[in-house]
C-alpha cells in the first residue's frame, strides 16, 4: 500500500522538478544581473535578461536534456506564469488612478486602443502577418511589454516562437526608447511640463524598467509621474484579456454558441490590485508577495526562452521588427499628440 501512494509522488518530482529547477537557475541569474546597477540603469530589467538568457540555453545545452526537462519547463511557462498575473496586483493600487488624475486615465486609456487597433490593421493589411503575432506585438506596445505579452500568450493560444519574437520587438524598441526620450526632453519641453513629460512617457514607453530608467534621466518630478502613468496602463491589462477572449470567440469558426472563456487569471489580477488597494497586509508581505512575483515571471520567460529555436526566428523575418518600428512611431508622434490634445480640453 505504501509503495502504490509513493509512486505517483516520485514520478510527478522527476516529471516536473528538473525543469522547475532548471527555470529557477536561470530566473536566479536572471535577477542577479538585473540587480547590477549598470545593468539596471540600462533598463534591462529581469525578465528581459531570463529570456534572453534562456534562450542562450535553450539552443545550446537544453535541448540534451530536454526530454528530462520539458514537463516542469513547460508547467513555469504556463501555469507559473498566470499565478504570476495574479500577484502583479500587488504592485498596484487604486489611488495612483488619483494621482495622474482623469486626464492621464484616458490619456491612457485612448494610447492603448489607438496603439492596438493600429497594429491589427497595419500587421494584416501592411505586413501580411498572421493575427497572433500582430495581436501579441500590439499588447506589448500598447500596455506593458513583455509582461502583457506574457499574459496574452494563455488567452490567444500563440506558439512559443511568436511570443518571442514579440518579446524581441520590446526589447529592441523599449531599449532604443530609454535614450530617445530623455534626448527629446530639451526640443519638447516648451510643450511639456515635467510632470506631464513623465505622463507622456508611461503612457507611451514599453516596460516599466524602461520607464523609470528614462525618467530618471530627465528629474525625480518626470520620473514619479512616469511611473504612476506606467502603473495605471498595467491596470488595463485584465480587461484587454478579456476583450481579447470575447474577440477570440467572435472571430472562431470551430465553435458555435459556447461561451466565452473567461481569463481567470486576468480577473483575480483586478480582484488582488483592489484588495492591495486597502492596504490590509504589512509593507514587508507585499515586498515579499512582489519579490516571489518578480520571480515566478521570470521563471516563466526563462522557460518561454528555453523553449524557443533561433531557427523560428530567423524564419519569422523582418516583417514583425517593422511592424513593432511603426507601432514606436506612433507612440512617440501620436502618443505625443494625445497627451497635448487630452490636456488642452481637460485643462
Amino acid at each position: 500500500m505504501t509503495t502504490l501512494i509513493l509512486h505517483p509522488q516520485r514520478d510527478i518530482f522527476r516529471r516536473y522538478a528538473p525543469g522547475l529547477i532548471l527555470s529557477l537557475l536561470v530566473a536566479g541569474i536572471a535577477l542577479w544581473a538585473g540587480n547590477n546597477p549598470a545593468i539596471s540603469a540600462a533598463g534591462f530589467s529581469a525578465l528581459t535578461l531570463a529570456i534572453l538568457l534562456g534562450m542562450v540555453l535553450g539552443n545550446t545545452l537544453y535541448p540534451r536534456i530536454d526530454e528530462h526537462c520539458g514537463g516542469g519547463v513547460i508547467f513555469a511557462k504556463q501555469h507559473l506564469l498566470r499565478l504570476g498575473i495574479i500577484l502583479y496586483g500587488f504592485r498596484l493600487t487604486f489611488s495612483q488612478i488619483a494621482e495622474v488624475g482623469v486626464s492621464g486615465l484616458v490619456i491612457d486609456a485612448l494610447t492603448l486602443i489607438s496603439t492596438f487597433a493600429l497594429a491589427c490593421f497595419v500587421g494584416k493589411k501592411c505586413f501580411g502577418l498572421d493575427r497572433e503575432t500582430c495581436w501579441l506585438i500590439g499588447a506589448g506596445s500598447s500596455i506593458c511589454g513583455a509582461a502583457a505579452i506574457l499574459a496574452s500568450e494563455p488567452v490567444i493560444k500563440a506558439r512559443a516562437d511568436k511570443v518571442t519574437v514579440a518579446v524581441a520587438t520590446v526589447v529592441i524598441f523599449g531599449t532604443l526608447a530609454i535614450f530617445l526620450y530623455p534626448a527629446l526632453w530639451p526640443l519638447l519641453s516648451r510643450w511639456f511640463s515635467p510632470e506631464a513629460y513623465g505622463i507622456y512617457m508611461g503612457s507611451t514607453m514599453h516596460e516599466v524598467a524602461q520607464v523609470v530608467a528614462a525618467g530618471h534621466a530627465v528629474g525625480p518630478e518626470t520620473e514619479s509621474a512616469a511611473v504612476i502613468a506606467k502603473m495605471l496602463r498595467v491596470m488595463m491589462l485584465a480587461p484587454f484579456l478579456i476583450f481579447l477572449s470575447a474577440r477570440i470567440k467572435a472571430t472562431s469558426t470551430t465553435t458555435q454558441g459556447g461561451k466565452i472563456t473567461i481569463p481567470w487569471f486576468a480577473v483575480l489580477f483586478i480582484l488582488v490590485a483592489i484588495f492591495n488597494s486597502f492596504s490590509l497586509l504589512p509593507t514587508g508581505l507585499v515586498h515579499l508577495l512582489v519579490t516571489l512575483d518578480t520571480l515566478l515571471l521570470a521563471m516563466a520567460m526563462a522557460a518561454l526562452g528555453l523553449t524557443t529555436h533561433v531557427s523560428a526566428l530567423k524564419k519569422a523575418g523582418v516583417k514583425p521588427l517593422l511592424m513593432a518600428l511603426m507601432l514606436f512611431v506612433w507612440l512617440i508622434v501620436g502618443g505625443g499628440a494625445i497627451n497635448l490634445l487630452v490636456e488642452a480640453v481637460m485643462a
